[in-house]
């Protein structure tokens, strides 16, 4: 049974010996194809999910998981974690995501995989102020960031965080299924976007997917009818008028108890080779 280390703090800089609390550029190596199977980081974070298979067989195929931007809020969070919520009040939603390669259709095991999203009323930690809309804007600049694994593949540069504020972000390793999930809730809506969770996948020492996961908007409509989200009427952009949204991208959705369980699969280039 792996030990539970849900809400450490991770540092890019340094790997303590037998702490399993490390940032992405040690987690990646210690993710490695060459490193041990019992890794101590990758036991520690690795997750299950046996009742997911059923929604995987409805979550996608083998077909390239499309990229997108990864929008001007990403940043490093420096949270391994698989409960992302904190204070934040909202819909309780786990989000299970399978990891394959896009070329062979085999799952993907010790590829680290992050999500970030907006809070109930459209708000990204880190930011310091409340969204102010569109698909490439927002409160704060962008500044170039020196992440470990490189550049997004779309271009756009990290954040700096102007706060230490990090709810509704974290990242997870894939177990040996290539599954991950993350407790979080139903993300709330912004000015110019559908209602939406960013995701980048990172295997070996690369960033290999950048994309973004989308909801039914029967779904929203019944989410957004409740508080908290009821405090923050008059959602502009819906996903027929979303220059992002795709139909691939949308989340495999049934209930779960008192929230919701979604289920995806991303399917990565590994190797970079555009296959």
């Amino acid at each position: 049974m792996p030990h539970d280390h849900e809400g450490q703090r991770v540092s890019r800089r340094k790997l303590i010996a037998g702490i399993s609390s490390l940032g992405l550029g040690s987690l990646l190596a210690a993710c490695a194809p060459d490193a041990p199977p019992t890794s101590p980081s990758v036991a520690a974070t690795a997750t299950t999910a046996k009742d997911l298979t059923p929604l995987f067989d409805k979550a996608g195929t083998c077909r390239l998981t499309p990229a997108t931007t990864a929008g001007p809020f990403y940043f490093d969070a420096d949270r391994i974690r698989g409960n992302i919520r904190e204070d934040r009040p909202g819909a309780r939603l786990r989000v299970a995501i399978k990891v394959q390669d896009s070329e062979t259709c085999e799952p993907l095991p010790k590829a680290v995989v992050e999500i970030w999203h907006c809070d109930a009323a459209g708000s990204y930690s880190g930011t310091g102020s409340p969204t102010s809309g569109g698909s490439n804007s927002g409160p704060q600049s962008p500044t170039s960031g020196s992440g470990s694994a490189g550049a997004p593949p779309d271009g756009s540069a990290d954040l700096k965080p102007v706060d230490d504020a990090r709810y509704l972000r974290g990242a997870q390793v894939t177990n040996a299924d290539g599954i991950v999930e993350f407790t979080t809730i139903w993300p709330g809506w912004y000015q110019g976007r559908t209602i939406h969770i960013h995701a980048m996948v990172h295997f070996t020492d690369a960033r290999v997917l950048t994309t973004q996961v989308m909801f039914d908007e029967a779904l929203n409509t019944e989410v957004l009818a409740r508080a908290p989200y009821t405090a923050r009427p008059g959602r502009d952009t819906r996903n027929d008028d979303d220059g992002i949204y795709r139909d691939d991208l949308l989340l495999t959705v049934t209930k779960d108890g008192d929230g919701y369980l979604g289920a995806i699969v991303f399917a990565a280039d590994s190797d970079r080779d555009g296959g």
